[in-house]
């Protein structure tokens, strides 16, 4: 038996809970990571799992995971915003009974220094899931200072974003910013500490995290991907970390529930009555860890885990698909 997955995912129970998997079904875990939230599922039915993950080092857990239970779980390399797609093409053409997302960077991703997600260690300026594309580097060195302040404050939602910007602007006609160290310390020298500790490159570096992956994009295709996947009856379990995120779902949710309060901007006039619900909402109101998980793993502590349940109206048509980070 291969080793279990070194890292354990936040609200682990409360996930499978939402979920309710059962034998013969097929859950999609969107962001495979470690394996975490597969495990756990494969353990309370006898269902099959199909993780997808972006990153490519996903593959050495998937391949503990497959050793484990052979024939219940199959890893698609690619987004989980594409997965209404990906699924099809590698032989799920059916609908499934349930969906898990757990949102932005994993523990594992952070831990390494070299992959330039965390500033607690120094390491190259990359912060790219897929390893391929624009970095972090790329935009602190390349955006202008105005542009540079906006996307601070609207993804980072840093108060003090224009001074940042200017603060970068300045030391990278000196040097190219190419260390997350580097970077780090020019945001500390501008930018105080706040009252509960929180590092003050925490913001920043949230925003180009966000801006290199278009992780609220992305967030907003694997929604209306999952809505289009799931069967009657069949779950979908969003974890989120911080406000940005979840806004995001909790306005999915609320739209495709029906309690919007209107129609949704997303979708075409279909008169006062507004279209059919597509999802019931199961837990209404995010749930949150335990005070015995927060105090375990910090991580946890801003997590929200929020669960609606499929209708059987037809998904609509149009909405965040085609749209990028917003």
């Amino acid at each position: 038996m291969s080793a279990p997955a070194p890292h354990i995912p936040v609200l682990l129970n409360e996930v499978v809970n939402g979920l309710q998997p059962r034998d013969g079904g097929v859950i999609v875990d969107g962001t495979f990571g470690a394996g975490g939230y597969t495990r756990a599922i494969l353990n309370a039915a006898d269902c099959r799992v199909v993780g997808i993950d972006r990153d490519p080092t996903a593959q050495r857990h998937a391949e503990a995971v497959t050793a484990d239970h052979p024939g219940r779980f199959t890893l698609i390399p690619g987004r989980f915003g594409e997965m209404a797609a990906l699924l099809p093409a590698n032989g799920f053409p059916d609908p499934v009974d349930g969906v898990v997302l757990d949102i932005g960077v994993s523990s594992m991703q952070i831990d390494e220094a070299e992959r330039g997600f965390s500033f607690a260690k120094d390491g190259p300026l990359d912060m790219r899931m897929e390893k391929s594309g624009r970095t972090a580097a790329d935009v602190v060195n390349e955006e202008e200072e105005g542009p540079l302040a906006d996307l601070i404050y609207l993804y980072g939602e840093e108060r003090h974003s224009r001074r940042v910007a200017r603060a970068i602007v300045q030391a990278r006609q000196e040097k190219p910013f190419t260390r997350t160290g580097e970077l780090a310390d020019v945001i500390r020298r501008v930018v105080r500490k706040s009252k509960d500790g929180i590092d003050p490159a925490t913001r920043t570096f949230q925003a180009l995290r966000i801006v290199v992956n278009d992780e609220l994009g992305e967030l907003e295709r694997g929604l209306d991907a999952a809505e289009r996947l799931l069967k009657p009856g069949g779950r979908l379990a969003v974890v989120t970390f911080h406000s940005l995120e979840d806004r995001v779902v909790k306005r999915f949710i609320r739209e495709r529930s029906g309690r919007a309060g209107g129609v949704s901007r997303h979708l075409p006039d279909a008169g006062a009555a507004g279209p059919a619900p597509t999802f019931k909402d199961i837990t209404r109101k995010a749930v949150g860890p335990s005070a015995e998980e927060a105090r375990a793993n910090p991580r946890a502590r801003s997590a929200k885990l929020r669960v609606a349940e499929r209708t059987e109206a037809p998904a609509p048509f149009g909405s965040h698909a085609a749209g990028g980070a917003s």
